[in-house]
């Protein structure tokens, strides 16, 4: 089917706007009153340089407060629309969107209905179509089966719907009655998810809508039932959000063309391979989504080797090799690998003031076929990476995540793959050394990653889509100089769990990055750190006051937390029992323990940490654990 996109949805000119529609991929645009009013080139010339980018304008839109007036105020608003109909001829639009009346002293269906006769009266006399379409804050039409009923009542060809997915869901009401309408009565379908919020309709349509699939609705079944009903038009994206009309432009129409792409992935699992191929006459299937199986490395970007080594050291790592043509050594114990990497730059558009001696710049994904991982990454509008290698370097494959962190494609274990002959090993890259000891860590339990501001729905689209995780609800956290939002997405064996992080911030400095490593002894753990200089993060003591009152673990325990600095979280399933490092430029590590099902990590203990890494080092008597946040 078409894809389309309002031109509201994102940043920058009129043409600008198209530009970045059409190098997206997208077919049509809606053309939103406002970007046109700002634009100094005729309708003409908008007309003709969107057909010279291949695009076809689908919709103009909105007008507004048309129907169920009295009669003088008709009279005006023909008028009205009569010059708008000749601008749309102009600019060659064929369909304008009507919203639902919302003003005080609008009268009932049959006055709705015969005024909006009239007005298809007059837009069939200029070849066009009128959409009508209930806004959820319509004064007398907000439900999407009135509009429906009106457009009946009318009975003139010229007349159908518009369908919103926003104005539906927001109201709660059940898309299911969609299958009702004959699908050539619907002339437009506008598509656009949200977070599940508790605020007036309107400031929540205007300020928060966002891309299918990073926001709480249920855009997919909306659209099964659409699509049921025959409906041909395009599947169309009209979003509100104060961040896209901020963000860059090419970025977020890319953004949203993803998004689009894996909409129709998932309305076929819906629908059935079949039936969906014939209605939405794509092209050929994406490679299917291949969740990660676990963690083959963590990459940390850094000019102090020497300080991190030592932090590795203390953990119980052992440096296992070197690259054999690149400044990278790797760090192993147990199944956790950590990469030190003396020559990797960070990214220009995502680093923070003050550039940091050590980030977090890659992470290495275990996937069962890392080159169809890579296939269905390009088909989703993440290009592959290119790479300088040496002949017999293994190929990895990488994808730069929203926050430039590269993600690898690779496997630890040669093995056949559906693609072909065994993907090779990526440690085969590094001169061997001695093999690592079992240690007291196990895996790579989770990584936190930051991103700026603009960027954080892209990244729960990206990993959502791209990687096939599953996003867990987001959640705010109180700091000593701002918020900090955070989402965790994860696998469905939670064997890949990744924390997205935004804070909100005066300065514009990101969150720190974090690894998070698991063990089944953290006491252990924390012994062995003890006495080692400048590793852990103190704790205050006033957290263990407050754990005491919070959770009776018995008098040996919570002397055992307090003295090795261990904090404590449970969530009934089990128990979560994790400590930190300091930080070294925007790293730190993390040690956890899960017992049971526990799953989460460790949030009621987020603010604890927060406010303890921006603790002056004379009030806490070690040496600061990095710049900022």
């Amino acid at each position: 089917m078409r894809k389309s996109i309002a031109t509201v949805s994102i940043s920058g000119s009129l043409t600008e706007k198209l530009d970045a529609v059409a190098e997206a991929g997208f077919d049509g645009v809606e053309i939103f009153e406002n970007d046109l009013l700002g634009c100094p080139l005729p309708p003409e010339r908008i007309r003709d340089r969107a057909a010279g980018l291949g695009l076809g304008i689908d919709l103009y839109q909105p007008f507004r407060d048309f129907e169920g007036v009295s009669p003088d105020r008709l009279a005006a608003n023909l008028r009205r629309a009569e010059l708008k109909f000749r601008t749309m001829e102009r600019l060659g639009a064929d369909t304008l969107l009507v919203c639902s009346n919302v003003t005080p002293d609008v009268a009932g269906d049959e006055l709705a209905a015969e005024q909006l006769r009239l007005l298809a009266d007059l837009a069939a006399t200029h070849g066009i179509r009128i959409a009508y379409e209930a806004l959820a804050w319509g004064r007398h039409v907000n439900e999407y089966l009135h509009a429906w009923r009106i457009v009946r009542m009318a009975d003139h060809p010229a007349l159908g719907t518009c369908l919103d997915s926003f104005h539906i869901l927001s109201r709660g009401s059940d898309p299911g009655g969609i299958e009702a309408l004959p699908g050539e009565k619907i002339f437009f379908l506008q598509l656009a998810d949200a977070p599940v919020l508790a605020m007036d309709v309107l400031q929540w349509s205007r300020h928060y809508r966002c891309f299918p699939g990073q926001g709480g609705f249920d855009v997919t079944r909306l659209l099964a039932h659409v699509l049921r009903t025959g409906y041909a038009g395009p599947l169309s994206l009209e979003v509100f959000n104060d961040v896209f009309r901020q963000a860059d432009t090419g970025r977020t129409a890319v953004d949203a063309m993803r998004s689009l792409i894996a909409l129709e992935e998932s309305v076929v699992q819906v629908l059935g391979a079949g039936s969906a191929s014939e209605i939405l006459d794509g092209g050929p299937p994406l490679p299917g989504p291949r969740p990660p199986g676990g963690f083959a490395f963590a990459e940390l970007a850094t000019r102090e080797r020497d300080r991190l080594g030592t932090l590795l050291g203390a953990l119980g790592f052992s440096r296992t090799g070197g690259h054999a043509t690149k400044p990278v050594e790797l760090w192993e114990q147990g199944g956790a690998r950590i990469l030190l990497n003396e020559s990797v730059p960070g990214d220009p558009d995502t680093s923070v003031p003050g550039d940091p001696d050590t980030t977090l710049s890659a992470i290495g994904l275990e996937s069962a076929d890392p080159s169809a991982s890579a296939r269905r990454a390009q088909s989703l509008l993440s290009p592959v990476l290119p790479r300088d290698r040496a002949p017999r370097e293994a190929a990895l494959d990488a994808v730069a995540a929203p926050d430039g962190t590269q993600l690898f494609f690779c496997r630890s274990t040669p093995q056949d793959g559906a693609d072909g002959p065994a993907h090779p090993d990526w440690r085969g890259d590094f001169s061997p050394a001695p093999p690592p000891a079992d240690g007291l860590i196990s895996h790579i339990d989770h990584v936190a990653l930051s991103h700026p501001w603009h960027l954080f729905d892209e990244a729960v689209l990206f990993y959502r889509t791209v990687l096939g995780l599953r996003p867990h609800d987001s959640v705010e956290v109180a700091d000593p100089y701002g918020l900090l939002r955070s989402r965790a997405m994860s696998n469905a064996a939670g064997t890949v769990r990744m924390a997205l992080n935004i804070a909100h911030l005066g300065d514009g400095n990101l969150p720190r990055q974090h690894v998070a490593l698991a063990t089944d002894d953290i006491v252990a753990v924390a012994e062995r750190l003890r006495d080692v200089p400048d590793v852990l993060l103190p704790i205050p003591d006033n957290y263990y006051d407050d754990l005491e009152a919070r959770h009776d673990l018995g008098e040996r325990r919570h002397r055992q937390l307090r003295a090795l600095g261990l904090l404590y979280d449970t969530d009934g399933a089990g128990e979560f029992v994790h400590l930190y490092t300091t930080t070294v430029g925007r790293v730190f590590f993390e040690v956890v323990q899960r017992t049971g099902d526990y799953r989460g990590f460790g949030l009621p203990n987020t603010a604890v940490r927060l406010a303890a890494q921006h603790v002056p080092t004379s009030e806490r008597g070690g040496r600061p654990s990095g710049p900022g946040r």
